[in-house]
């Protein structure tokens, strides 16, 4: 393996049945994460706040109020 570069590697995720599980749960419980909603022309200034430590949640580009060349 060592010669031809080959690797073995894996994730502690879980698998995709897993973690439909994980969703579906979440959803009998309500739990939610809370997003912060951009379009394209602000990914600039999400990425600076988040490399300043001011992102308090998720950001989520909205893509249907994205025009292409925004990005």
């Amino acid at each position: 393996m060592v010669f031809r570069r080959l690797s073995i590697s894996g994730t502690s995720i879980g698998s995709i049945r897993e973690t439909q599980e994980m969703l579906d749960f979440c959803v009998k419980q309500n739990f939610t994460a809370d997003v912060e909603m951009i379009v394209g022309k602000e990914i600039e200034m999400a990425f600076a706040r988040m490399l300043q430590g001011d992102a308090k949640y998720r950001f989520v580009i909205d893509m249907e109020k994205t025009d292409w060349w925004q990005l």
